[in-house]
């Protein structure tokens, strides 16, 4: 499950950290958002580092489909569903300046990107609506998009909204490249660093406490996908949503525009240039983390719906990623309390990250040197009007708490148990303790089947071989190794892994 743009990756070795350094700014996160708020900064003459609990690119960003489109499937109706004509306009002034300096940058930094139109289909006649209701929603933002009803696809079409001249890029080329900036300006970049908390110490300084020492900031940016501090109830304002793609040699030029279904199941398909020619990638499948039972059934089913309209295709990569969608459908990017400029977030991307992580990164940069982007109200991480979003709120805690119970109940039934199948893993109670079982390589693993963010019990995932929280997306490895939050610590072993009889 290693994404296209992963396999092969050349990311060079990076620098340790020194506990006790001081920074005037620490950035969390070495993906796409970290990476060009910390390049702004730095451009400014902003003292900065960044703090990375893996490798650059080893999460979203890593995993995204690559588009950088200002049409992003049925986004816009969703924003004008909840908001005024002048929010959904704020919105796509800010992924327009996004895409803009994106696409600068890669101009500049000889980051290939290839241009191509952006369509929103309907996969049957019942979503066409939705495809209407997409193209007066961006007609009314400013966006030049057209209405189509006759579509040369393989695959069934019964008409789209379409934009031209959008983009698609490889992000580890970019990411590459900005790290290298970054870098270029005597900004660390400190990897495998996993941070534990950030808290006040003396004089008005902020401690990021990490698993290799202390550092010291004036302000802080947390770029991590989700919050990994639960100030701000952010954990509890977003839905953990994952996905998956695959990458397929075809026997025939595949379609040369960018597509996604306004309707569910997701289809999502571009062309990319792999190591050795073309292929398609197509993309699906979502639900919430740890929901929604096998997502490796989810993966075969995406793999059987590219080869039904695209006879004779070899899948040459799977893999997943994990974005969040906001209660309100518009980022949060800003400070994670009201009036705590010194910590300062963006999240809720809703899975179109290339435009809105580098608006956010703008709107960041900009907050933090005295000159925010005028459209920055409509990405603001505290906003008036999202007591609006309220119901929605309710009804997303509404299935945490129904997960919270059912999980602990399904605990309390289920006891002592052989060891899993190769593959498999499962959840049970081992005298008092619930325990996530699971066996992997020929070696079986126990560890606490408890996500030490709110105590959530984990669910097994059979396609990534991990155990993913239902609660708010946090997941380990097999052998319980945090991989992504808003946890910060990871599984409790219960005992020394052993080998499978």
């Amino acid at each position: 499950m290693t994404s296209l743009w992963l396999h092969g990756a050349q990311v060079p070795a990076r620098l340790r950290l020194t506990p006790g350094s001081h920074f005037d700014t620490v950035v969390i996160g070495g993906g796409l958002t970290g990476l060009v708020t910390a390049l702004l900064l730095v451009e400014n003459g902003v003292e900065v580092a960044v703090v990375e609990g893996k490798r650059v690119g080893a999460g979203t960003t890593g995993a995204t489909t690559g588009k950088v489109s200002l049409l992003q499937g049925t986004r816009a109706q969703q924003i004008a569903k909840h908001h005024s004509d002048d929010v959904l306009r704020g919105y796509v002034a800010a992924n327009r300046e996004g895409q803009e300096w994106l696409l600068s940058f890669c101009a500049a930094h000889d980051v290939t990107v290839e241009r191509a139109a952006a369509l929103t289909y309907a996969q049957t006649d019942d979503e066409i609506s939705a495809v209407r209701a997409e193209y007066a929603a961006t007609q009314k933002a400013g966006l030049p998009t057209e209405l189509l009803f006759e579509l040369d696809t393989p695959f069934p079409a019964h008409g789209a909204v379409r934009l031209a001249d959008q983009a698609q890029l490889d992000p580890m080329a970019l990411l590459a490249a900005l790290a290298a900036d970054v870098e270029s300006h005597g900004a660390p970049i400190y990897e495998s660093t996993s941070v534990r908390g950030v808290h006040h110490g003396g004089r008005g300084e902020l401690i990021v406490s990490t698993e290799h020492g202390d550092l010291g900031a004036r302000r802080v940016v947390l770029a991590t996908g989700t919050p990994i501090l639960d100030r701000g109830g952010f954990f509890a304002r977003l839905t953990p949503q994952r996905s998956y793609l695959t990458a397929l040699r075809l026997d025939r030029p595949a379609p040369r525009d960018m597509y996604i279904s306004a309707g569910s199941p997701t289809r999502s398909l571009r062309r990319a240039q792999g190591p050795d020619g073309e292929l398609l990638l197509v993309g699906g499948n979502g639900h919430v983390v740890g929901r929604g039972g096998s997502t490796r059934e989810k993966v075969e089913n995406l793999v059987s719906w590219a080869r039904t309209w695209f006879p004779g295709a070899e899948p040459t990569h799977r893999w997943s990623a994990q974005d969040y969608s906001p209660i309100g459908e518009l980022p949060y990017v800003g400070p994670v309390l009201p009036g705590q400029n010194d910590i300062q977030l963006a999240t809720g991307y809703a899975k179109w990250g290339l435009t809105n992580g580098v608006a956010a990164a703008i709107a960041l940069a900009g907050r933090l040197t005295g000159t925010p982007p005028r459209w920055a109200g409509a990405l603001a991480s505290w906003r008036p009007d999202e007591l609006k979003a309220l119901p929605a709120a309710t009804k997303i805690n509404s299935a945490v708490a129904q997960k919270l119970s059912a999980g602990w109940l399904r605990v309390a039934t289920h006891h002592d148990g052989a060891a899993p199948d190769e593959g498999c893993g499962t959840v049970l109670r081992e005298g008092l303790h619930p325990t996530a079982v699971c066996t992997v390589d020929g070696v079986t693993n126990r560890v606490s089947a408890v996500c030490p963010h709110l105590y959530g019990i984990v669910n097994w995932n059979d396609a990534e071989r991990t155990w993913d929280c239902p609660l708010h997306g946090s997941r380990f490895d097999a052998d319980g190794t945090l991989i992504e939050g808003p946890a910060t610590s990871s599984l409790t072993p219960l005992h020394v892994p052993r080998d499978t009889p």
